[in-house]
């Protein structure tokens, strides 16, 4: 029942994660957006996750992941449900700062569950929960071009639908006792802070959510401005990338019984970087489809496996170390975010030049893997 609830929470947060880069083009036509204010829409929803990703873990650790969970998919969902009546740049800025205050809870609460959950095998327990991150960012994309019709009103209250169903498993679930003391002690941070190991995971994961949600939210912009249809764009996005998540994260799970973590992350690092590269320099529909497949396998293990990384190292306070991971993490979208938004300013075609960002946050993953490798041996 853990496990399952954790994949529900997962699988909405995956929904959610494409969803921007899913309406993006419409909400653009719609409100005349430029790149520039995609940028600060985006950044709204990285600020969200960061503020949750870093305040939720002592709660996680004083309430329980129970707490968490239910208020996390309560903030998406009245965000889903608030989404198709704004009236324009202000209040869409505001809804996706609501919407990755309530992802920042879920993705947190619901690793910090599945690591629990995983004990000894947590590195292959995350990885195959987080399978259903991949396949909620395939559903997104693939329902609004292929069922929708690009109807991103229907879309957002179908999502929202799905969360509401989420929120009463979580309620109802039975999930672990607090694993931290009844009153939250600064001082029991000093400990898990005083680790050079958190920071350079944390950095770890700013540069591969760099990489990741730059993926998420400007592939369709970028693949339409190359003059691939709409349509196809939305189709590569989902059955390309996502399903890549979602295939690497199954073919990884029996790997990690064997092969250290961290020896799987370097490995998915290089490939990183090899394939969006590549990625970014075609503008055939089938060649672009190929290599966002094979980049979503890249990337596949290294968000769950960096967590169940922290998981090992951090077994007391937990919650808080996984949230302080996390949330390096969400800075990287905010970061990113901004950088390609101005970069390409007003001119979609300038995009291709800013979306180099994503190639070159892999190769500096690879060095700081290596660091890691060098502390944990």
């Amino acid at each position: 029942m853990l496990i399952f609830a954790a994949i529900l929470a997962i699988f909405v947060y995956g929904m959610i994660a494409a969803m921007l880069g899913t309406i993006l083009p419409d909400l653009s036509d719609r409100f005349h957006l430029t790149p520039k204010q995609n940028g600060t829409i985006a950044f709204a929803q990285a600020l969200g996750l960061m503020i949750a990703s870093l305040g939720v873990g002592p709660l996680l650790d004083t309430q329980g992941d129970k707490a968490g969970l239910i208020l996390g998919l309560a903030f998406i969902g009245v965000a889903l449900f608030a989404l198709p009546r704004s009236k324009g740049f202000g209040s869409i800025v505001l809804l996706l700062f609501l919407l990755g205050v309530g992802g920042g809870i879920v993705v947190t609460g619901a690793n910090a569950l599945a690591n629990s959950a995983g004990g000894a095998h947590s590195a292959t327990v995350l990885n195959l929960v987080n399978l259903f991150f991949g396949l909620g960012g395939l559903a997104t994309p693939f329902i609004s071009a292929n069922v929708f019709k690009r109807n991103w009103v229907r879309l957002c209250y179908t999502i929202a639908t799905v969360t509401v169903a989420t929120l009463v498993v979580q309620a109802v679930a039975k999930m672990p006792a607090p694993t931290g003391s009844a009153g939250f002690v600064l001082a029991d941070v000093g400990p898990i802070l005083g680790r050079p190991l958190l920071f350079m995971l944390g950095a770890f994961l700013f540069l591969y959510i760099t990489c990741e949600v730059g993926v998420w939210n400007w592939l369709p912009r970028h693949l339409i401005a190359q003059g691939i249809p709409e349509s196809r764009a939305l189709n590569i996005l989902s059955l390309g990338f996502a399903l890549g998540l979602l295939i690497g994260r199954v073919g990884v799970s029996p790997i990690l019984i064997h092969v250290p973590a961290v020896e799987v992350t370097l490995a998915a690092s290089i490939a990183m970087a090899v394939t969006t590269f590549l990625m970014l320099r075609t503008n055939k529909p089938t060649a672009a489809f190929a290599l966002v497949f094979i980049a979503g396998i890249s990337m596949a293990p290294v968000f769950p496996t960096t967590l169940a990384i922290v998981g090992t190292a951090f077994p007391r306070m937990g919650g808080t170390a996984m949230g302080f991971v996390i949330t390096c993490g969400w800075a990287g979208l905010a970061v990113s975010s901004r950088l390609i938004g101005a970069i390409a300013g007003g001119d979609p075609l300038r995009l291709k030049k800013a979306l180099l960002l994503i190639p070159a946050s892999a190769v500096l993953m690879v060095g700081l893997n290596l660091a890691i490798w060098s502390v944990l041996r």
